[in-house]
C-alpha cells in the first residue's frame, strides 16, 4: 500500500519533465508535425521571382503535400498542380531555360519554378492581395474578377464565406493556415542565402 503512493510521483516527476522538455522543444516538433520539403528548390525559385518563400510552401503543401508527379483528378499536375494548358502559357511567358510541362510535371524544381512564376504573376494582377491571389490560384483569375465585378465576394479574408466555390474557399484557409505555421517555424530560414550556406 506505501508504494502506490511512491509510483504515482515518480509518474508525475516524468510526466512534468516529458512536458517540460516538449515545451522548450516546440518549434522541434512543430518541424516535425509541419515539415518543409525541397527547401532549396522553393527558396531558389521564390527569390527569382521576390515571393514569400514560406508562401510558396504552404501552395505546394495544399497542392500536393511535396509530391512533384501528383496529378489530380481534374488534370493539375507536379508538385504545384498547375493545369497543362496554364504550364503552357507560363512557358510562353518567360524563359525557363528549356523546361516542359512534362518536366513541370515530373521534377520538383520545375514545377516549383513555373508555379513560382504564376504566383508572382497573380500577385500582379490582384496588385499583390494575398487572400485574392490565392483564390485565382485555384479557381483561376477570370473567375475571382468575376466575382469581385459582380460584387458575389468582395475579395477579403473575412467573406470568404462569400466565394461561391466551397473548394476555394476551404483551399484559402488552408493555405492561409500553413502559412501562418510556416512563419512561426521557420521565418527566415527559407532565404537563399542562408539555404546556400548549409553544408
Amino acid at each position: 500500500m506505501k508504494r502506490r503512493p511512491r509510483r504515482k510521483r515518480w509518474f508525475l516527476l516524468l510526466l512534468l519533465i516529458v512536458l517540460a522538455i516538449l515545451f522548450i522543444r516546440s518549434d522541434w516538433i512543430g518541424k516535425m508535425i509541419y515539415p518543409i520539403s525541397y527547401k532549396e528548390e522553393i527558396a531558389r525559385s521564390a527569390e527569382q521571382y521576390r515571393i514569400d518563400p514560406l508562401l510558396l510552401a504552404a501552395i505546394i503543401r495544399v497542392e500536393s503535400n511535396y509530391k512533384p508527379k501528383a496529378v489530380s483528378p481534374k488534370g493539375a499536375v507536379g508538385i504545384m498542380q498547375i493545369m497543362p494548358d496554364t504550364a503552357n502559357w507560363i512557358l510562353k511567358q518567360d524563359n525557363f531555360g528549356g523546361v516542359t510541362v512534362q518536366q513541370a510535371g515530373e521534377r520538383a524544381d520545375a514545377g516549383i519554378r513555373l508555379g513560382a512564376w504564376y504566383v508572382r504573376e497573380l500577385q500582379r494582377q490582384f496588385k499583390g492581395d494575398l487572400v485574392q491571389t490565392l483564390a485565382a490560384y485555384n479557381a483561376g483569375p477570370g473567375k475571382v474578377r468575376q466575382w469581385l465585378e459582380r460584387r458575389t465576394w468582395d475579395g477579403k479574408e473575412e467573406t470568404l464565406r462569400d466565394i461561391p466555390y466551397g473548394e476555394t474557399r476551404h483551399y484559402v484557409q488552408r493555405v492561409l493556415f500553413y502559412h501562418k505555421k510556416y512563419k512561426q517555424l521557420y521565418d527566415g530560414e527559407l532565404e537563399s542565402g542562408k539555404m546556400e550556406k548549409k553544408p
